[in-house]
């Protein structure tokens, strides 16, 4: 038995509410399934039409489309060094064995970059991953002489997922107080540990002395 309803088309011919990329995606999602409950055509459907074009209308304002392309490049480029982690952040690993896995392992390869980019010497720092339980995602942990770092999914949601301090010492696990980051920080590890080293007043790291040739 077919149904329809009003609702979608009062949408479409006042749809001043739908301000936001968001909302109005989802009146078109709303308006495309009264359209199958009532056996209409959707590629016709005069009020998903109408809404399909507030969409565009919305989204009208953001910025030009090379700036986009251009950021859409570089969200590729950053996919492809760190594939999954990303990802794995914002959907969750918890009761996910093999996705906190993969977690834990590209977590340990972007710190390691990351300390790269803090000009951490070899040895002056260490990498710890605990895995916790299975409801949690466990956390992965960047600890130098001067500097702490841990990329974990916590209960604050998404552009939370690191927090970094200024220790004294690797036997500090208190140290001052805890700022946070979001995992696409740490996915840029030369900007990150640029914002580091100034907002935690690290010591400058030693340059190396420049090669003399005959």
């Amino acid at each position: 038995m077919t149904y329809d309803v009003a609702f979608r088309h009062q949408q479409a011919l006042d749809p001043s509410a739908l301000t936001t990329i968001t909302t109005a995606l989802h009146a078109i999602q709303a308006a495309i399934t009264d359209c199958r409950n009532a056996g209409k055509d959707v590629e016709t459907d005069s009020a998903v039409i109408l809404l399909t074009r507030h969409l565009a209308a919305v989204s009208a304002d953001r910025a030009d489309d090379a700036v986009l392309r251009q950021r859409c490049m570089t969200e590729i480029a950053e996919l492809r060094r760190f594939p999954a982690l990303r990802t794995l952040a914002y959907r969750g690993v918890a009761y996910d064995e093999a996705a906190k896995r993969v977690f834990h392992a590209e977590g340990r390869t972007a710190m390691r970059r990351l300390a790269e980019a803090l000009c951490l010497d070899e040895g002056s720092y260490d990498i710890r991953s605990n895995k916790a339980g299975p409801a949690v995602s466990g956390e992965i942990t960047l600890h130098g002489e001067e500097v702490w770092v841990q990329l974990s999914l916590s209960a604050l949601g998404p552009d939370n997922e690191i927090i970094y301090r200024r220790v004294r010492g690797r036997s500090d696990h208190l140290g001052d107080r805890n700022r946070r980051a979001c995992v696409r920080d740490l996915l840029a590890p030369d900007r990150f540990a640029a914002r580091i080293r100034t907002e935690l007043a690290l010591t400058p790291p030693v340059a190396e002395p420049a090669r003399l040739f005959a």
